[in-house]
């Protein structure tokens, strides 16, 4: 099959799946060789999805299902938003892809696209004159919320930003930086003398330095895998954007310490938390889900880290008396995404106030329960990905209004739009007494 129908059936198939189930579009990806045009095409769908949905409507009467409903609007996305696909090849290859699954709805697929080729510059116009919302592919229930909070310009800043594909950041580890630093253990010694020599690129990768931590952040090229990037095998950096860095640095981890991980997978604090450390101490590294811990051990296996303790387990479980009682726990919660949907636009279709509740509630049975496991003088940082106050600075106040003996010391919130980064926020909550 010619490569680029291949690739589009690839495409129609995960979008109507995700259509269908609400799936996370990123875990239905293979590794094709044309993974990158797959994951452009799929996740701009998906970003632009209410956009393109108004767009279909000004040309279809009755929106289809299935197959069919993901067929056209892959098609329109790439007529609309992906310049650099001839508008001929997006319909042939998208109609030829359809036409796998069912000869009849390929039919339509070509009658709609060769339309919307037609009107393409009318319909841009005229979506340029809707609503925010319909305008930048947003839904309703953020856009009243943000406009609360941020303004209407500084909202529309965000939707803008949002839509801009994410660039892939490394952040470097530590001891990648300190060429004094060996970690004495004789596992990765042996692993490291068994690395085979890396083949040495003809011309250098231009990583660019991030604006928000130039000195230990970089963008990777668009396109670039980044097993291709010098040092990954190596273990030298995780992927990893500046702005959940903050949650580490508050954590402000030394050699020596007993430290909690609470929700650690897939890894990347971990393994700073880790190279913090230098190897000394005891890191206990715990999920609930077993698939996110293999990606947790996976990780912590390239960044040579297996003295980290790996356990599966529930941060919201009751803490039993004679617990362990950690000098340093990082509590990563899961959360509503709202800070990273550049890199995850399912998210925003995915946000109700309802799931909120179910969000926040658990997040506060977490924080609690955590809270209790914290040793004299010791230090908790709570952190999220969402820009949303219930699910950040609220639901800390909340925690230690019920509980005494506990301290805000710090918080870091991170604004996509206005720091240039993913939106974060992190908490750094300190037990004051044995309470």
């Amino acid at each position: 099959m010619d490569t680029g129908i291949a690739s589009r059936r690839e495409a129609i198939f995960i979008l109507s799946r995700w259509l269908a189930t609400a799936d996370f579009p990123d875990r239905l990806l293979t590794n094709s060789p044309d993974r990158g045009f797959i994951m452009d095409l799929v996740y701009g769908t998906v970003r632009w999805r209410r956009a393109l949905e108004w767009a279909l409507q000004q040309l279809v009467k009755q929106a289809p299902e299935g197959e069919t409903r993901a067929a056209l609007l892959a098609g329109a996305y790439q007529m609309l938003f992906m310049e650099d696909v001839p508008a001929y090849a997006a319909v042939h290859a998208t109609v030829a892809a359809a036409k796998i699954a069912s000869p009849r709805s390929a039919s339509f697929v070509n009658g709609v696209l060769r339309n919307l080729g037609r009107k393409r510059e009318e319909l841009l116009a005229a979506l340029a004159l809707q609503p925010v919302g319909v305008r930048l592919s947003h839904p309703d229930v953020l856009l009243t919320r943000w406009n609360a909070r941020y303004g209407a310009e500084e909202t529309e800043a965000l939707c803008r930003w949002n839509n801009t594909p994410a660039q892939t950041v490394i952040a470097m580890l530590p001891s990648s930086r300190d060429p004094e630093f060996r970690i004495q253990n004789s596992e990765l010694e042996g692993r490291e003398k068994n690395l085979e020599p890396r083949t040495l690129n003809p011309e250098p990768i231009p990583l660019a330095p991030h604006p928000a931590a130039p000195e230990t952040c970089f963008t990777v090229p668009h396109g670039m895998r980044v097993e291709a990037v010098p040092g990954y095998r190596e273990g030298t950096f995780v992927v990893q954007d500046p702005a959940t860095l903050a949650a580490v640095e508050l954590l402000d981890v030394h050699p020596g310490m007993l430290v909690l991980d609470a929700c650690a997978a897939p890894g990347g604090k971990t393994a700073q938390i880790a190279a913090r450390m230098r190897g000394k101490g005891r890191l206990i590294a715990m999920d609930k889900h077993a698939d996110r811990i293999a990606m947790l051990c996976s990780t912590l296996a390239r960044t040579h880290q297996g003295w980290v303790e790996v356990v599966e387990g529930d941060a919201a479980a009751p803490v039993a008396e004679g617990v362990i009682r950690f000098d340093r726990i990082l509590l990563d919660v899961p959360c509503s995404n709202t800070g990273v949907l550049r890199r995850r636009p399912d998210a925003r279709w995915r946000f109700a106030e309802r799931r909120q509740q179910k969000l926040c509630a658990a997040q506060q049975a977490m924080l609690a329960n955590m809270l209790q496991r914290l040793a004299p003088g010791g230090r908790l940082v709570y952190s999220t990905c969402s820009l949303e106050p219930e699910e950040n600075l609220r639901q800390v106040e909340q925690a230690l209004a019920n509980l005494p003996g506990m301290s805000l010391e710090k918080t870091d919130e991170r604004i996509p739009m206005r720091h240039g980064t993913d939106g974060a926020f992190a908490a750094a909550i300190v037990r004051t007494s044995a309470v």
